[in-house]
């Protein structure tokens, strides 16, 4: 398995911002990025952040400064967005690739390409049906299909509410064959502050599910443990 290679796909739910820090956190780990964008996706980018994903042909530097860009941008400014942690420096910057939706010729259409794992963020109801039911009608899908049957990780980060019993059904069927399905849900524990206080909070538990460590949130007990060390140490 290739521990730097990661597939990230964006459809056509609500929460654009999810996918732009994930892969800035990802990128800024080291890792080899692999983008696939729905036409959706692309029109709630707009609506959201103001801004535009890159063709699917462009270099890596465009959705690299991109990314950077738009959450530094107005919106991005607005909601808090801030630089990531000094300790992300000691990683060598990602890569990028991104892919169209129809483009069956990626490696990541094949269960030889090793990935660590895939990420749909977010996840709309119609990309998470499909895959329950093994549509594999477009790229998401398709490689969706190829972690199952592989046995590598696979987080959905669905954004809908209220829920149908369809879509509880759904997320059951891709629950029991190995996906984990995570809907972007932010806790208020860690005391948010700001908007990306709350993006923060759903990527960081992204990325443990990926095992790619971070600094984006203070761990439930982590004060605790502090104390206990302190009072030790005394």
């Amino acid at each position: 398995m290739s521990a730097n290679d990661v597939v990230l796909a964006i459809t056509g739910a609500s929460g654009s911002a999810y996918a732009l820090r994930l892969a800035q956190v990802l990128l800024a780990a080291g890792k080899h990025l692999h983008l696939v964008v729905s036409g959706a996706a692309r029109q709630v980018m707009a609506r959201e952040l103001e801004a535009e994903f890159p063709g699917n042909g462009a270099a890596a530097a465009e959705w690299l400064a991109m990314i950077e860009l738009t959450l530094a941008g107005p919106i991005g400014s607005a909601w808090g967005f801030r630089p990531l942690a000094a300790s992300n420096a000691a990683f060598p910057q990602g890569s990028v690739r991104a892919y169209g939706t129809s483009d069956y010729s990626a490696g990541i259409a094949s269960g030889s390409f090793l990935t660590s794992g895939m990420v749909i963020c977010p996840c709309s109801m119609g990309t998470l049906s499909a895959i329950a039911t093994g549509a594999s009608t477009n790229l998401i899908q398709r490689a969706a299909d190829v972690h199952l049957k592989e046995r590598r990780p696979l987080v959905l980060v669905p954004r809908e509410t209220p829920l149908s019993l369809i879509q509880l059904e759904n997320m059951t069927r891709l629950s029991h064959a190995g996906a984990t399905i995570m809907p972007s849900m932010p806790g208020f524990y860690h005391q948010p502050m700001q908007i990306a206080d709350l993006v923060d909070f759903v990527v960081a538990r992204i990325l443990d599910h990926l095992h790619v460590e971070h600094t984006l949130m203070e761990r439930w007990g982590a004060e605790n443990e502090s104390f206990t060390k302190g009072v030790r140490n005394q």
